[in-house]
């Protein structure tokens, strides 16, 4: 294992936490890094996640976790409140198959959360041992990872983040759900690199954008997809890139005759594009993915209507009410080029972008203002969100910001009464491009 040296920002090596000894560092990415440590109270290893976003923050002399730049602050402090919330969450559950959190605490100008450490390998690495899995196998290994992923979505909170490398298979084969992703996404507006809030292939195109709408069909897109990957030997190709050419539906044809029907429908029909066609919650999805015959008869009617193994994929209209395909678009030449560098679909999301520049736009802030506003409506956010849970109601809005509140139904993207920040933060911007406007 390699040592705490070669971690940027790690903390050193046999050093102490509380009753906490650094022992090796597990693994470190944009949002953090994970220890082996042992309890000295207890004599026994645990996993020690420390919340330390790379573009944002970084370690002092002194040990603390500091923001890398004065414009950085708020975000970071946001980021950190959402980490905690997660442990808090994950401290109540007591599932077999969902990470236990033990403990979480802060230290260190920063927050940590105390998990059992596992024996065993990411699932990553056992289907590169074992590529391609009978279906009775994968079955077995998917439906305890279901029902953690029920109880999970039964408190209103979802993982953002599935895919092989966050899904541990014990020693005994028992699998657990590992690194969930509130903070990440929490962040994404404060960070530059999209690769840091979502993995290609596994993320659905709503969590492109801050204004897409997530729910339990956003974790069973990324459940579809970590399927797609044992049963094709490839990573599924990225939402983006789908909506231009789609090959997902010939993948999973090429599977017929080692896996049954019902089981390959079952996984198209999860990682279908338009989140209204996908199933919504885990028990319709798990009676078409478990059960012999594909679904009930209301499901395989659905199924029916909506997946084609192996014909030309529907191609999702461009509506107003998805706001977020014209995002994801937007950047996509970007995201594109630095995941696939694939001429082809450059130029396609080219297109697009010229397309969508010559419709008729309000006044767009300068850098400058773009800066100020993300640095303004984290800390206005943090202060109107009165019990801490993440959203504003309009009355929490109408409150603070009463002339803003009457755009509120605007950007409510799921008509719930209550705005995320980035929704929050769209808002703002409406309010600066009127005024912008005006001035011009």
């Amino acid at each position: 294992m390699p040592a705490a040296a070669f971690f940027r920002n790690a903390l050193p090596l046999r050093s102490m936490l509380q009753e906490y000894r650094i022992e090796q560092v597990l693994g470190a990415g944009g949002f953090g890094i994970t220890y082996l440590a042992c309890d000295t109270n207890l004599d026994k290893n645990v996993a020690l996640k420390e919340y330390l976003p790379g573009e944002l923050a970084m370690r002092s002399p002194d040990g603390k976790v500091v923001a890398q730049a004065t414009g950085h602050e708020a975000g970071y402090r946001w980021g950190l409140e959402r980490f905690l919330q997660e442990a808090r969450t994950l401290a109540k559950f007591s599932h077999p198959h969902i990470v236990r959190v033990l403990r979480y605490f802060e230290a260190n100008a920063t927050a940590y959360m105390v998990m059992d450490y596992e024996k065993g390998d990411p699932l990553k690495v056992v289907l590169q041992h074992d590529p391609q899995p009978p279906e009775a196998k994968l079955k077995a290994l998917i439906a305890p990872l279901l029902d953690g992923l029920a109880a999970v979505h039964a408190t209103g909170f979802l993982h953002r983040d599935i895919k092989p490398d966050n899904i541990f298979v014990r020693a005994d084969g028992r699998p657990v759900l590992i690194d969930f992703g509130a903070a990440r996404q929490a962040l994404g507006g404060e960070t530059r690199s999209l690769t840091a809030i979502l993995t290609p292939g596994y993320a659905p195109l709503e969590q492109y954008s801050g204004e897409g709408k997530q729910g339990p069909w956003t974790d069973l897109y990324a459940m579809g997809g970590v399927l797609y990957r044992a049963v094709v030997d490839k990573n599924p190709p990225d939402a983006v890139t789908r909506i231009r050419g789609d090959t997902l539906g010939a993948g999973l044809a090429a599977m017929r005759g080692k896996y049954s029907e019902a089981f390959l429908r079952a996984i198209e029909w999860a990682l279908t594009l338009d989140e209204k066609k996908r199933p919504q919650n885990v028990a319709q999805w798990k009676v078409a993915l478990l059960s012999e015959k594909t679904a009930t008869a209301a499901a395989e009617e659905e199924i029916q209507k909506t997946l084609r193994i192996g014909a030309e994929p529907e191609k999702l209209r461009r509506r107003r009410r998805w706001p977020y395909v014209a995002g994801a678009l937007l950047v996509a030449v970007l995201v594109a080029s630095l995941w696939y560098g694939n001429q082809a679909v450059r130029q396609a999301l080219e297109t697009e972008k010229a397309q969508l520049q010559r419709e008729p736009r309000a006044a767009a802030p300068t850098p400058e203002q773009e800066q100020r506003l993300l640095r303004e409506t984290a800390t206005e956010f943090k202060s109107a969100d009165a019990n801490r849970d993440g959203f504003l109601s309009l009355e929490e809005v109408r409150g603070r910001f009463p002339l803003i509140a009457r755009e509120f139904q605007r950007v409510d993207a799921d008509g719930d009464g209550k705005i995320s920040m980035q929704e929050f933060r769209r808002l703002r911007r409406l309010q600066l491009e009127k005024r912008l406007q005006k001035r011009d």
